[in-house]
């Protein structure tokens, strides 16, 4: 009787099992998605505007794993105070710009309150690992690409210590402050440079690695971050056609100009002089000299070793101004400010002309080459008048009126003060890169 009664409860235990199954399979099919970890990712992404009439667009930006802060690159907020930094949710906020290095290109916005920031990679990515870029290219907000990472360690200027991520996911301008992630969503680098003299995509970016960010964001924060001092100073590097020309090893830089008032003219530094060391590192590579500065600063000074005249020389290379009161203090260096030059003749602009105005030789690195002068114009007029071209000095921007050889004219405005920055293809890892390089 017992035996018969629990064959009968039998199907009844299997029909609430099969039940509760359905009702879990209901729950599951009805409940949201949960958001895969680049969706997730995408929400501590930011566009960036300026808090302005104007209201243009910047770039991108992106919650700091704290919490705190966004980080962006330096060229992205410029000079600014302030921006506007707006989610995929469309929140607007106004957050203030509490620190920047023009030189790392990196820059801290505040955040009015604490956020969800980007998980840190715990480990460097390799080479070929997938990666996907987050921002805005082109203004167009919101946006992931997908690539691979092409090189490890790629110094893209040699005046700046730092060695990138080269990746092929697409960025293009406004992508810059934007995280490249892993398919996990966490945080491999941030996007900063486009390898591209139309500054448009071709295959080639580079991102400033989480180990180095997380190193410049925590010293801007904490305000120990050791500024990059202006030296004043403006060389190229020995490359082998300058080496085979002077007879010399195809290392260092060669110095074009020392700007007066500078550190690097009270080292005593000269134009003419072949830096082959610095700080005790050999300059085998152009861009040592940036590494060998900044692993310097901390002391003060750094050790240089050049060539003059055949000659080997030391000299000490200040890095920070001297104080009038003999103290140092922990402040940013206050730098001497290199001597404005008030006026500027036609061969000091990198400039040829024959007796009939017409250019016979202009320089590659020639602000009126960027302007839009070429060699083979004619300079007819300055300002509106026919001027002595032999003496003319200009003291302030100038309006020139030209005729090409084909018997055309034109206006080009130059103002050697404020040139634009031209784009050349040169040797190394980025096409934007100039030959003479300012430190």
């Amino acid at each position: 009787m017992q035996a018969n009664r629990q064959k009968r409860h039998r199907p009844l235990h299997f029909i609430e099992a099969l039940a509760a199954l359905m009702v879990l399979a209901l729950v599951a099919v009805l409940s949201p998605a949960s958001a895969s970890p680049l969706d997730a990712a995408m929400d501590k992404v930011f566009t960036v505007r300026s808090n302005d009439a104007e209201d243009r667009f910047l770039g991108s930006a992106f919650v700091w794993a704290d919490g705190s802060v966004a980080v962006t690159n330096a060229h992205v907020v410029g000079q600014a105070e302030e921006v506007r930094l707006i989610d995929r949710n469309g929140r607007d906020l106004i957050a203030l710009v509490i620190a920047r290095d023009p030189v790392r290109d990196v820059a801290v916005i505040s955040l009015p309150a604490a956020a969800e920031g980007l998980q840190l990679a715990p480990d460097a990515p390799n080479l070929g690992d997938e990666v996907f870029a987050l921002g805005a290219p082109l203004g167009i907000e919101f946006t992931l690409t997908e690539g691979r990472i092409s090189t490890l360690a790629r110094q893209t200027d040699i005046a700046v210590p730092m060695l990138m991520l080269q990746h092929d996911a697409a960025v293009n301008p406004g992508s810059s402050g934007g995280p490249l992630v892993d398919a996990e969503g966490r945080l491999v680098g941030m996007n900063s440079q486009i390898a591209d003299g139309s500054r448009m995509f071709v295959g080639i970016a580079y991102a400033i690695p989480t180990p180095e960010l997380q190193r410049i964001v925590q010293g801007l924060i904490d305000e120990t971050l050791p500024q990059f001092p202006t030296l004043g100073l403006t060389a190229r590097p020995v490359d082998r056609q300058i080496a085979e020309t002077l007879g010399l090893p195809a290392q260092g830089l060669l110095v074009d100009a020392v700007a007066p008032g500078s550190l690097a003219e009270a080292s005593g530094l000269k134009p003419g002089d072949i830096i082959t060391a610095a700080a005790d590192t050999r300059l085998t590579d152009p861009g040592d000299f940036a590494f060998a500065v900044e692993a310097a600063s901390a002391e003060g000074e750094a050790q240089l070793t050049l060539l003059r005249g055949g000659e080997t020389q030391t000299l000490t290379l200040a890095l920070t101004a001297e104080d009038p009161t003999g103290l140092r203090t922990r402040e940013a260096p206050r730098l001497l400010a290199p001597a404005t030059v008030t006026a500027y003749s036609l061969s000091q602009l990198g400039v040829t002309v024959d007796a009939q105005g017409t250019v016979t030789v202009l320089t590659d690195t020639s602000p009126a080459l960027m302007a839009g002068l070429a060699k083979g114009d004619r300079i007819l007029t300055i300002n509106g008048a026919p001027q002595d071209l032999q003496t003319f000095q200009l003291s302030a921007p100038a309006l020139l009126l030209l005729q090409s050889p084909g018997g055309t004219t034109r206006h080009i405005r130059l103002d050697p003060w404020h040139a634009p920055e031209g784009v050349r293809p040169v040797g190394g890892a980025n096409v934007l890169d100039p030959d003479v390089v300012v430190f």
